[in-house]
């Protein structure tokens, strides 16, 4: 396997970021001046005098105060309005002193001001700290599932995720067809549309495709081997050596441990037996409602069911990291579509809603 320390998702920045004595990512000049070249703020034929010269002087100073006046000036709404919350956000994640802690106070403020698409890159960013010098090649791609929405093909007994923008381009553009009915043919590497299932013959050529161009063109199989029957009707099998789902569950096990400090073991279950149950959370809206439903006793619709990809249990390696009032019982963690097949993982339900004794 090649070295990953060369294939990180460059646009992210995580090159253009140093780290603190905690291990968590601080900002440098660089990094900001990466911002400052994305389409959202990069100078265009139509920017105006103003815009320009403000412009020019973040690309030198990229830290400096703006007075409200100077984008006042500035003749494009939309410049105006983008160029506020690019320093709203600056001014956030400097004052919080990392990434990290930028982010986990984002969600603890309530009221999230943040675009999806500035948390997203910072998802990015802290990810490819998590897996630095990792060579699986299944474990980087489930972590995209973190900061990218994904697309859910269930078909002929396969569950195979791939990344909604690349799939939804290629269905416009008509390279793609019905998506569903080709993914699932056999597995095959699907070379003329440019999508690829990743498996043991192309894994090398997956993680060299992530530098520079930052691709995500390949498909992630989620699917269980065999099938077992859950309590509340649930349906779900266990997972092969080479699944995705356990590639997601050592991504999680190491974003836990990245902000948290403390280690545990997460891993997909076949069943749940457990009368209990005393804490679970969702990585995703959907499952959060559906575990939260199930929990409460609620009868939950058989097709609401089968959008469930996968449970998995969560242990703390030291019981003592936890409450007190759950101490020693395990987490049970959801992963679910919704009825369109797109699933947004929310890793920052790991950081807000683990029963820790004492939260970060």
């Amino acid at each position: 396997m090649p070295d990953t320390s060369s294939t990180i998702w460059s646009t992210c920045g995580h090159d253009r970021l140093t780290c603190n004595e905690r291990g968590w990512l601080v900002p440098t000049d660089d990094y900001w001046r990466l911002w400052l070249a994305r389409p959202e703020l990069a100078l265009v034929d139509e920017s105006c005098d103003a815009e320009r010269a403000l412009h020019a002087s973040l690309v030198q100073a990229p830290t400096r105060t703006v007075a409200s006046g100077d984008i006042d000036a500035f003749e494009d709404e939309d410049a105006r309005a983008n160029l506020r919350l690019f320093l709203g956000f600056r001014d956030a994640v400097i004052a919080a002193g990392s990434l990290e802690a930028a982010y986990a106070g984002f969600f603890k403020s309530g009221a999230i001001q943040v675009p999806p698409l500035f948390l997203d890159l910072m998802v990015q960013a802290v990810v490819c700290q998590v897996l630095n010098g990792e060579t699986d090649a299944w474990r980087w791609r489930a972590a995209e599932m973190l900061f990218r929405r994904q697309r859910v093909s269930v078909q002929e007994g396969r569950v195979l995720s791939g990344d909604s923008e690349v799939l939804d381009m290629l269905n416009e553009t008509g390279g793609l067809g019905e998506v569903g009915r080709l993914l699932v043919q056999g597995g095959a590497s699907l070379r003329e549309t440019q999508v690829e299932v990743l498996g043991d013959d192309n894994a090398e050529r997956y993680l060299l495709s992530r530098a520079g161009a930052g691709r995500f063109n390949f498909v992630l199989d989620l699917t269980h081997e065999v099938q077992n029957e859950l309590p509340h009707g649930l349906t779900l099998t266990m997972n092969r050596a080479r699944s995705g789902l356990k590639g997601l569950a050592a991504v999680l096990e190491k974003w836990v441990l990245h902000f948290h400090g403390v280690e545990v073991r997460i891993q997909p279950e076949a069943r749940v037996e457990d009368p209990s149950w005393r804490w679970h959370l969702g990585l995703d809206a959907q499952a959060s409602a559906l575990l939260n439903d199930l929990y409460l006793g609620h009868e939950v619709e058989p097709e609401r069911q089968r959008r469930l990809i996968s449970l998995f249990r969560l242990t703390f390696d030291d019981p003592l990291h936890m409450r007190a009032d759950v101490r020693g019982k395990p987490v049970y963690l959801g992963l679910a579509m919704g009825a369109d097949g797109l699933l947004k993982l929310k890793p920052q339900n790991l950081l807000l809603n683990l029963p820790l004794a004492n939260p970060v």
